[in-house]
Parts: structure tokens; C-alpha cells; sequence
């Protein structure tokens, strides 16, 4: 029994004496960690360069095509068309016949104003020779003086006849001409309302036709107010420029301002402008909707990629790249432009911005940096 318990007694303490070293041993390892200096983390990251470059200011806006002249053709006449010379939606030019109206009316009317204005013209001729006539004789003392005034009253009478005469001929003579239509400017032409046989008047609603100019056009849109003011000054100097895209095509036309309406709308405040495109292709179709982008004027500023730019509860930031380790820089964004950010506070030029890694990164953190992506 003496024995057991010695065994037993023996055997207690060689486990406490094996628990007390563990113990001892791992307290000395953490001891040993704790001392030793913790090794720095090292984060990839790619960079761009902050760049003080021109940057253009520009607005967007959805903007429609209008044409600078249109005209709805429309008789003059109660007559008959009589001829049609163009196909629907053709270009025509200045001048071109479109329509031939029948005239043959006005024609007989115009044969008997004639024929009035010589006969009343004759008729003049006689009563100047009359009173011709009676100066002649009233030197003689064969007539009286009654009988010449009479004469040449009669004569002053008839020429503000053939003054009213000539004045019929060249009325009927312009009536005359409201049967030919021609295009009064370049453009491209409806199709016709009417063709040959259909009886047409003044009254009538519907034009024969419309003609929209196509060359040059312009290119209607609504700016904020806020740009008024630069956008006036930039016309005045003549540095603006507008450019509108057909959406889903890629083809635009550029040009420049040409208005500001006098009114700014004082719902949305906005203002309407329009932009004066060459249109010498015809790209752009009156009632097309485009993509319109004005540009007022260029200025110098530093740029950074928009992706750099962080945003936080202070405000924006961009962490820059100084002897290997990453910094937070306050950072104060004017506007975008094609994928960049305008920076008006916060960075010189030359700057060495972090655009990807970002995530991983603290005020000090040691970075490495690697190309970055083409096209990104």
C-alpha cells in the first residue's frame, strides 16, 4: 500500500513539473514574438501622374435639329395644277420650277387689259391733239378759252386712265406669275400633296409642299443659367464651339453658337441656345434628336483620373505616392471631363496618384507600384 501511494505521489508532481514547463515555454515564445520588430506590409498599387494640361469646359445636353428656313408652299390662284416638276423628297435649288398652275385665264385677261391700256392710249393721243388744236386757234381768236380747258382736261383725264390701265396689266401680269411655283431657297422638298388634274385655292389648308433648308441647320438645346454669363463672353470673343452626334450612329456635325434666347425658364433655369452647323453633307435631319456638347472655352487646370479620386466623410482624396509610401491628399474636384477630374485645390502637377489598390491602403502604408493597364 506504502509502495501505491509513493507511485502515485511520484507521479502528480512529474505532471506538475511537465504543465509548469509548457507553460514557461510558451509564455517565453510570446516574450520572444512581442520583442521582435513586426515585418511591413508591402501593397501593389498602379499610379498615374497628376497632369496640369488644357481642359476644355463643356456642357452636355440633348439638343434637336431644326432648319434655319422652311416654307409650306401654297397656291395663290383658284386654278389647276397642270404640272408637277420634281420627285418627292428631292433637293432642289434656288429657283427650280416645282409646280405648273393653269393660266390660261389670267392669259385672256391679261390680252383684254391690254387692249384697254391702247385703246384709252389713243384716245389720249387725241386729246392732246385737240388741245393742241385749240392753243392754235385761241392765238387766233377763233375759239374760246373754255373749249381749251375743256381739251385739256379731257387729255389729264385720260392719262390717269392709262396710269390706271398699265396698273391692271401689271397687276394681272403678277397674278400671271403665281402660276409657275419655284423654290425660293435650296433645300430638300415633301412629297406632293397634289398632282396634275387636283383644283387648288388660297383657302386651302394643306400645302402643295414644304421645303426645309438642310445646309446650314441648327442644332437647338437648353444650357444651365449658371453658364450664361461665360457662355455670352465666349461669344463675344468667338471661341465656342458645338458639336452634335447622332446617337447610335457616331457621325456629328460641328459648328458654332449663333443665339441665346432672351429668357431663361424659371422652372428648370435653363436657357435655350441654339448652334449653327455647316450641314454641307446633310448628316443632320431637321427633327433629329442629337447628342450636343458646347464647348465655351479651354483652360489650363491639373487633372487626375477619376477612378484616383476617393471619397470620404471629409471630402475627397487621392492618396499620392511619397518615398515609397502611400498619403492621403485632400483634394477639391471642379468638374469631369472624359474620364478625368479637374482638380482646383489639392494638387500642383506631377503628383504620383494611386487609380487601383486603393482598398488596401492607410495613411503610411508601403506600396509598390506596377504599370498600369493600357486603356485604363
Amino acid at each position: 500500500m506504502r509502495q501505491r501511494k509513493l507511485l502515485m505521489v511520484v507521479g502528480a508532481l512529474a505532471v506538475l513539473a511537465l504543465g509548469s514547463y509548457w507553460g514557461w515555454s510558451s509564455w517565453n515564445s510570446r516574450s520572444v514574438n512581442a520583442a521582435a520588430p513586426p515585418r511591413a506590409r508591402m501593397v501593389s498599387v498602379e499610379t498615374a501622374l497628376a497632369q496640369r494640361r488644357p481642359v476644355p469646359i463643356d456642357v452636355d445636353a440633348i439638343g434637336i435639329v431644326t432648319p434655319i428656313s422652311s416654307v409650306a408652299l401654297k397656291a395663290r390662284l383658284e386654278t389647276t395644277i397642270i404640272g408637277v416638276h420634281f420627285q418627292d423628297g428631292a433637293r432642289v435649288e434656288q429657283g427650280d420650277l416645282l409646280f405648273t398652275l393653269d393660266s390660261r385665264q389670267i392669259d385672256a385677261q391679261i390680252e383684254q387689259a391690254e387692249g384697254v391700256l391702247a385703246r384709252d392710249t389713243a384716245q389720249l393721243a387725241a386729246a392732246r391733239r385737240d388741245a393742241r388744236r385749240f392753243t392754235e386757234l385761241i392765238g387766233k381768236g377763233a375759239t374760246t378759252q373754255v373749249n381749251l380747258d375743256n381739251a385739256n382736261t379731257q387729255a389729264d383725264i385720260l392719262a390717269g386712265t392709262i396710269q390706271s390701265d398699265q396698273s391692271a396689266l401689271d397687276n394681272l401680269k403678277v397674278q400671271k406669275s403665281f402660276t409657275l411655283i419655284r423654290a425660293p431657297f435650296a433645300g430638300r422638298i415633301s412629297a406632293a400633296n397634289v398632282k396634275v388634274g387636283n383644283f387648288v385655292r388660297p383657302a386651302d389648308t394643306s400645302p402643295l409642299a414644304t421645303i426645309n433648308q438642310m445646309a446650314p441647320v441648327y442644332v437647338t438645346f437648353a444650357v444651365p443659367q449658371r453658364v450664361l454669363a461665360d457662355l455670352r463672353e465666349a461669344m463675344a470673343s468667338g471661341t465656342t464651339q458645338v458639336v452634335a452626334t447622332i446617337p447610335g450612329n457616331g457621325r456629328s456635325e460641328s459648328g458654332k453658337m449663333a443665339m441665346v434666347e432672351n429668357t431663361v425658364d424659371a422652372a428648370t433655369g435653363m436657357v435655350t441656345v441654339r448652334g449653327i452647323m455647316d450641314n454641307a453633307s446633310e448628316t443632320l435631319w431637321p427633327g433629329t434628336l442629337v447628342n450636343t456638347k458646347l464647348t465655351i472655352r479651354t483652360e489650363t487646370a491639373v487633372v487626375v483620373p477619376t477612378v484616383a479620386v476617393q471619397r470620404s466623410q471629409t471630402g475627397n482624396f487621392v492618396f499620392v505616392i511619397r518615398d515609397g509610401a502611400a498619403h492621403v491628399q485632400p483634394v477639391k474636384v471642379d468638374r469631369t471631363y472624359q474620364g478625368l477630374s479637374v482638380i482646383s485645390e489639392g494638387l500642383s502637377g506631377g503628383e504620383e496618384a494611386v487609380v487601383d489598390g486603393q482598398l488596401l491602403l492607410s495613411q503610411g502604408t508601403k506600396v509598390t507600384t506596377r504599370n498600369r493597364k493600357a486603356g485604363v
